[in-house]
């Protein structure tokens, strides 16, 4: 286990009952102040990944590997002593703030609540704290924001006071599941905009869980892609991202699959089902086959060296 890094996951298997597991063998660390872009469609084990870590795998669920928080495995802490750690050193932003929101709470009661969990602060310096945080947010009146209830506020303002809720405890790792979904254009930037001056400020390492590669792309300093429950390819930004990049037959499906204004069309991504594990990629010459026939990645250089890619795409 990795004791320098905030979140090191190791061999990370999620499933139900006694069927195949969701999520089969993910690894992956995150250093203080990085954000890491899980990205993957819908399907692929991103958010069943996120709610592993947070401890929230619902019975008849079962999960193994290693989840190392600071040097503490998560899997051997007792359910308190989870519940000591969630809100407190490790927040989440859910997917959709509608449905993670009461709906019949104000939302200062809501941060506030989180606050009085956590952290021994009478009413007063509590209420002041809900404030300080919907300013941080950059909520020109956070009073009225505070006063509010879910339903009263737009989908921008409730994402904002999600965040303000996760970062309430100064966590050190802050997992961030979808924060721009069906958020228009401007608000998206906001939001990201936000995470990369909260990350700075408050010095958390964040799990950025996306679909959407443009926002990876933005601001994540490292990238895994994850496919039918594994990793199909982890490395920095600039390795997976760049105009000369060799990447993974899938993580180019997805890039190709980008619409685009002008240009040919793009063609839609192949079946690129997993066979039995082999390991992790090695800078050798795996052979890689989709629908569209086989493809040999070689190493492109110095690159590829801090990437590993899965090399039992069929």
């Amino acid at each position: 286990m990795d004791a320098e890094a905030v979140l090191d996951v190791r061999d990370l298997r999620v499933g139900f009952g006694r069927g195949v597991d969701l999520v089969d063998g993910v690894s992956f660390s995150i250093a203080p102040r990085e954000i890491l872009g899980l990205v993957g469609e819908s399907g692929s084990g991103k958010s069943l990944t996120s709610l592993a870590i947070m401890g929230l795998i619902p019975a008849p669920g079962r999960v193994g590997g290693q989840i190392g928080f600071r040097g503490t495995e998560l899997l051997a802490l007792s359910e308190a002593e989870r519940r000591a750690l969630r809100g407190r050193r490790i927040a989440m932003i859910f997917q959709d703030p509608m449905s993670a929101l009461t709906p019949v709470y104000r939302i200062g009661w809501q941060i506030a609540e989180q606050i009085r969990a956590h952290l021994d602060l009478s009413r007063r310096p509590t209420e002041t704290r809900v404030l300080d945080l919907l300013s941080a947010m950059g909520i020109a009146d956070p009073r009225r924001v505070a006063s509010a209830y879910p339903h009263q506020l737009s989908g921008g303002l409730r994402q904002r006071a999600m965040i303000a809720m996760a970062l309430s405890c100064d966590p050190d790792l802050l997992i961030a599941d979808e924060p721009t979904t069906a958020l228009d254009v401007t608000v998206q930037a906001q939001i990201l905009e936000l995470i990369l001056r909260l990350r700075d400020e408050f010095a958390s390492a964040v799990l950025l869980i996306t679909h959407d590669l443009g926002v990876v792309a933005q601001i994540a300093d490292r990238v895994a892609v994850m496919y039918c429950g594994r990793i199909a390819e982890r490395g920095p930004r600039e390795a997976m991202f760049g105009a000369h990049a060799r990447v993974h037959p899938y993580t180019a499906g997805l890039l190709g699959s980008i619409p685009r204004l002008h240009g040919p069309r793009a063609a839609r991504i192949g079946r690129a089902a997993f066979s039995t594990p082999t390991g992790a990629w090695s800078p050798t010459t795996p052979t890689l086959s989709c629908m569209s026939g086989t493809t040999s990645m070689t190493s492109p250089g110095a690159a590829a060296s801090a990437r590993t890619r899965r090399s039992d795409c069929r």
